[in-house]
């Protein structure tokens, strides 16, 4: 278990933001500072070489006219009371070197040339400064000369520089933690004794709490009053929240029994009906029989018309209590799931349906293991609705064939009925699963329009979904899926 490193308190942020930015603004003071001293120790330095120089290059002229080494070196000697210059030297007019300081010193590199523009010039490279300054007698120029001097006073001066800047930092450094540590005070307890009262409000969920600090017109003080503010209303509606949910169980309470009533009276209601309907319908059905098998049955082909057409109106109302019966069981009836084998229960429908229509020659492709976890009796009624749906749209297809069998789509398995029958207009497939809507005439395929919209509140009570997918005169399929049951 990784444990996240402590951060440091806003104090200790605010002090050692206090402490960097005074170090920062030392720092760059001395940096500045000693960029100056070391630029104007520069120029004082090359202006007082350059005026050695000149006076060098003066007191020279004499020796340089009469060609006496000895006194123009004797000249330059005057420089050994000077401690940073290290070396002087005269050159000729063709640039040869005519004397130099020490004398017995090694032989020099070859001198800077001189600019064009008049005057003295110079050439620095770090603490070495090397000044020349053109000798002349009766208007022409007749020699050169060069001071090479090492500033090492420069040097010195920056390092006695730096030693009272850093006292003076660590001074101001010693200056801003005292003055942080008034700070974390003044400003970060309070804010840390905010900070645990937000703590112990989301740890015990406790909103009467509220944050006490001393009265102060600043932006903390701003900051309290709206934190408890905001404690104040999340407290009105944590009150009201409560209350709503106390009213809201006893209303759920009221509504479930209310509900539960109702579906009973329902079941019992739908129960009556089918017998009470089925006895009479029954009874009509009876007499129809009867009356075509009697000797003396109806007379014209017209009465005989009118008697089978009135039993096949029989058999119309018997299917639809049938259907209707399935539809309130599809939303009343309690799911017990257990693991059925659908492969199974689609072989049995298929096969009653064939020994009921012997007439018919119908090719049935069922695949097997096709397992679902699912109510026995309402996965019965979906199955039965699809399979005779199939059964009756294939009844004018020369050829007809259905199949039942399951997929896999990604972790979930995919169920389907397909046949080669009449079919349907894709577009119109969102008519498919509402109640009383058909897609084809009653006359050319008889039905209720209940048996899809059945299915699919089952399918739905399953956490399932069910689709169909078609096209006119080349079948169609229908798909479902089973999650686990929700009663």
């Amino acid at each position: 278990m990784n444990v996240p490193s402590r951060q440091p308190s806003i104090a200790a942020k605010l002090t050692w933001m206090n402490v960097l930015v005074s170090g920062i603004a030392l720092i760059l003071v001395y940096v500045s500072y000693l960029a100056y001293n070391v630029y104007s120790f520069r120029n004082s330095a090359i202006e007082s070489l350059s005026a050695e120089a000149r006076i060098l290059g003066a007191n020279s002229v004499s020796a340089i006219v009469f060609d006496d080494k000895a006194s123009a070196e004797a000249t330059l000697s005057a420089l050994r009371y000077s401690s940073e210059v290290v070396d002087a030297e005269i050159y000729t007019q063709a640039g040869t070197l005519f004397a130099q300081y020490p004398a017995s010193g090694p032989v020099p590199p070859p001198p800077h040339p001189m600019p064009e523009m008049p005057g003295p010039a110079h050439w620095a490279n770090g603490a070495d400064v090397v000044v020349g300054s053109r000798i002349g007698f009766q208007g022409k120029q007749i020699c050169t000369v060069y001071v090479h001097a090492h500033l090492e006073g420069m040097k010195q001066q920056a390092v006695e520089f730096a030693v009272i800047a850093g006292g003076i930092l660590l001074l101001c450094l010693g200056v801003a933690l005292l003055v942080g540590s008034s700070f974390r005070r003044i400003l970060a307890q309070p804010i840390v004794s905010l900070a645990q009262t937000a703590r112990m409000v989301s740890r015990y969920r406790d909103y009467s709490l509220r944050f006490a600090s001393e009265r102060s017109f600043d932006e903390l003080a701003s900051l309290t009053d709206a934190f408890n503010e905001m404690l104040g209303e999340i407290q009105q509606r944590d009150r009201a929240l409560e209350q709503a949910k106390v009213d809201l169980e006893l209303r759920v309470e009221e509504r479930t029994a209310e509900l539960q009533a109702a579906n009973r009276e329902l079941e019992a209601f739908s129960y009556t009906v089918a017998h009470d309907m089925r006895a009479p319908l029954q009874t009509i059905s009876n007499v129809c029989y009867l009356i075509l098998e009697a000797d003396r049955g109806p007379s014209s082909e017209e009465e005989k018309h009118m008697v089978l057409q009135l039993r096949a109106s029989v058999v119309a109302m018997s299917s639809m209590i049938d259907d209707l019966l399935d539809l309130s069981l599809s939303t009343s009836a309690p799911l017990r799931s257990t693991r059925l084998n659908l492969s199974s229960i689609a072989g049995s429908i298929l096969q009653g349906l064939a020994e009921a229509n012997p007439e018919r020659k119908v090719k049935t492709v069922i695949q097997k293991q096709c397992y679902a976890n699912a109510d026995s009796g309402l996965m019965q009624i979906v199955l039965q609705n699809l399979l005779r749906n199939a059964w009756k749209f294939t009844s004018k297809s020369e050829e007809a064939q259905i199949e039942f069998g399951c997929t896999k789509r990604g972790a979930d398995t995919v169920f389907y009925v397909r046949d080669n029958g009449a079919g349907f207009d894709q577009s119109l497939a969102g008519r498919l699963f509402k109640p009383f809507q058909r897609l084809h005439a009653a006359s050319e395929f008889p039905g209720t329009g209940i048996g899809l919209a059945t299915v699919q509140r089952i399918i739905r009570r399953h956490g399932g979904e069910v689709w169909a997918e078609g096209e006119i005169d080349k079948g169609a399929t229908f798909y479902f899926t089973v999650d686990s049951p929700r009663s």
